[in-house]
């Protein structure tokens, strides 16, 4: 019974890794998963043929488990950035108003939210807003815990992309001081 035992231990153990290659619709990090602590290692591409802009927000669940908000896949496939620079919803009167946020992009600066809200919210004395377009991509966001990671958007003048590492999805963000 015991030679069994350990033999069906030894098993498990020995499938472990071969199971972790896989993505089974969960957040563990597979190539298609979302969250669960993956930082995508860049920032969007820039969009060369542009999808025209939606009237209200579109769907963006685009495998079953996936959030239904702009979010990035294990393999840094970001999945709601496609509507280029003529995307309305993203268009600023004054970019830049309150400066440019100097803090760093990327997965090298990773940072714990202090406060707020989606109209305001903090993190080391840097302060931002979300574009009102993804206010309901942001509702279960945990404003005082949750990582996120800041990357410049390359289609949308005085915009940033916040991206929550917990969840794997992302906003549109303006630095406000």
């Amino acid at each position: 019974m015991k030679k069994l035992f350990w033999l069906a231990a030894a098993a498990v153990v020995f499938s472990l890794p071969a199971m972790a290659q896989h993505d089974h619709g969960g957040h563990g990090g597979g190539r298609n998963s979302v969250g669960g602590g993956h930082i995508p290692s860049h920032g969007p591409a820039p969009v060369r043929h542009a999808r025209p802009a939606p009237q209200e927000a579109h769907g963006y669940q685009d495998r079953g488990g996936h959030p239904e908000a702009p979010h990035v896949h294990g393999n840094d496939k970001w999945i709601g950035h496609d509507t280029g620079r003529r995307d309305d919803h993203y268009r600023a009167e004054h970019p830049w108003e309150h400066g440019r946020f100097t803090g760093g992009f990327g997965r090298e600066h990773v940072w714990h939210l202090e406060g707020g809200n989606r109209e305001r919210f903090w993190f080391s004395g840097f302060y931002f807003t979300v574009a009102p377009y993804d206010f309901g991509f942001c509702n279960d966001w945990l404003w005082n815990s949750d990582q996120v990671v800041i990357y410049e958007d390359p289609d949308h003048v005085g915009w940033y992309l916040a991206y929550n590492v917990r969840l794997g999805t992302y906003v549109h963000v303006m630095y406000a001081q």
